[in-house]
């Protein structure tokens, strides 16, 4: 009686989470039906089955907004941002956590106090520092950028993984003759997988769909990401979202790819994490 009881409410359970899955899944619908639609059937019918599949605005979007081009752009950014993010962000916290002094307190307060700084009241500031730097234009100025706004979450979220790594390990490696960066990269930076997975997701998603911070640093057309490739789409009087629809479908699918890659390594650090011993 129990194990049937259990069953049923497990079932009922999944069968909940189910549905809020699918009530999630709806914006995906619209955005992948109304991609392969006529610009008069998708104002007609947005919710609808097409009447007809156009294909070709895929091929179209591909064309105008330089695909290939965009893509390259925000795979480097997004791949070199998160490299400088993750490896200054895991030594910092490491440094702090092991290094309990009053000045690397008062640090680290003021990194995380960073983060509740509003992007859009510090952006015209930033321009100016951009421009005196010769950053403007640069990829490798954007990603400098985006190093100053993606460390002090990541910094946060290693400093309480940290936490939890016994000492002790770091202390056996020292009596054997290991040098301090010998400590960090063999015997710490393979514990902290699991946190570089979270760090690299987190990162890759707001770096990937981010809009505004590439506009004001990026003003060449040939440097371009996709954000800001898809936003051309819609002027003033026109918006064409014929095109545009397709162009977000192509730019949220290597996010999507990437994520699902990772999903196993999540899932294996979460179990890793959990078991003690």
């Amino acid at each position: 009686m129990e194990t049937n009881r259990y069953g049923v409410r497990l079932f009922a359970v999944e069968l909940v989470t189910a549905l809020v899955a699918l009530l999630f899944l709806v914006p995906f619908w619209f955005l992948f039906v109304n991609s392969v639609k006529s610009f008069g059937d998708l104002l007609s019918n947005s919710a609808g089955w097409p009447q007809a599949f156009h294909w070709e605005n895929y091929t179209k979007a591909w064309t105008i907004t330089k695909f290939p081009l965009v893509f390259w752009n925000s795979l480097q950014i997004t791949v070199l941002a998160n490299l400088g993010i993750v490896l200054f962000s895991s030594m910092a916290a490491y440094r702090m956590v092991r290094r309990n002094t009053r000045f690397n307190r008062l640090l680290f307060a003021a990194f995380v106090a960073a983060m509740v700084i509003p992007f859009q009241s510090i952006m015209i500031p930033l321009v100016k520092v951009a421009f005196n730097f010769h950053l403007l234009n640069s990829i490798w100025g954007l990603t400098v950028c985006y190093f100053g706004f993606g460390i002090p979450l990541s910094l946060f979220l290693f400093h309480g993984f940290i936490k939890s790594i016994p000492v002790e390990i770091e202390e056996s490696a020292v009596v054997d003759g290991t040098s301090p960066y010998g400590v960090f990269f063999r015997i710490v930076l393979p514990l902290l997988k699991p946190m570089y997975v979270t760090v690299i997701i987190l990162n890759s998603l707001w770096i990937w769909n981010d809009f505004l911070l590439p506009s004001l640093i990026l003003q060449k057309p040939e440097l371009r990401t996709i954000p800001i490739a898809t936003f051309s789409f819609f002027g003033q009087y026109t918006k064409q979202w014929d095109l545009a629809l397709p162009a977000l479908v192509l730019g949220i699918l290597p996010i999507i790819i990437f994520f699902l890659s990772l999903q196993r390594y999540i899932v294996e650090g979460i179990t890793a994490g959990s078991v003690k011993g």
